[in-house]
């Protein structure tokens, strides 16, 4: 199957709110012009460096989320033109962002990391910290103008375990909800960037309105 064939393929299951991020980590710049070629404009990398070389590369209306675990030292790469960066999970990176951002005279939009899964090495915080992280935003408004914190991202455990990963995906989809119910609050979240290869039809069912897909587009690696 084509790149192309394989993003029809995809796009036509999709519900109309779901937004695809075609994740090209470790693709030639050739696989990501077919897929631009056939109408995607939302591309995912996981390491900066190799994003702001296709970026450099590639047609200026590109939408480039950042998926991957940000080093704060490495935001300034990243800050002229990123669209979207899924993994924030601290407040040095939010507010490094922020820095980065202002320089750039930019508003960079931001999703908030969730450690969802069983596994310990995903990255991400849990739900107090999640609290914790959206006060210090709402009282720290007139110094964080170049971000925009959008929404929440998270991942399943890797597992067979169908409802395992939709137990997971449920408690994301519940904290989402509620926190968009606040009365206080003046953050909307707006999206829920859940679902990769393997799951984002169960991450769909479950309220995903955002998923990352990258082996069954561009096949393995």
């Amino acid at each position: 199957m084509s790149i192309q064939s394989n993003l029809e393929n995809i796009k036509s299951t999709l519900p109309k709110n779901v937004t695809l991020v075609a994740v090209s980590k470790t693709k030639p710049v050739s696989d990501l012009m077919q897929a631009y070629e056939a109408g995607q404009r939302i591309f995912g990398e996981n390491k900066i460096q190799e994003m702001t070389e296709k970026w450099e590369q590639m047609p200026k209306d590109i939408q480039w989320h950042m998926i991957g675990h940000v080093q704060t030292n490495k935001v300034k790469f990243m800050a002229p033109f990123v669209s979207l960066i899924h993994g924030v999970d601290s407040l040095k990176l939010l507010q490094e962002i922020n820095k980065q951002a202002q320089k750039n005279n930019r508003v960079i939009d931001c999703l908030l990391q969730m450690h969802i899964a069983e596994e310990e090495t995903k990255f991400g915080l849990d739900e107090k910290e999640l609290n914790d992280f959206l006060d210090f935003v709402q009282n720290n408004k007139e110094e964080l103008q170049n971000i925009r914190v959008v929404g929440l991202m998270g991942m399943a455990t890797f597992t067979d375990n169908q409802e395992q990963i939709k137990k997971e995906f449920t408690h994301l989809k519940t904290i989402f909800d509620m926190l968009n119910q606040l009365p206080t609050s003046n953050i909307q979240l707006l999206t829920l960037s859940m679902g990769m290869s393997g799951d984002y039809k169960v991450a769909i069912d479950c309220g995903s309105n955002m998923i990352r897909v990258g082996s069954s587009i561009f096949g393995g690696r």
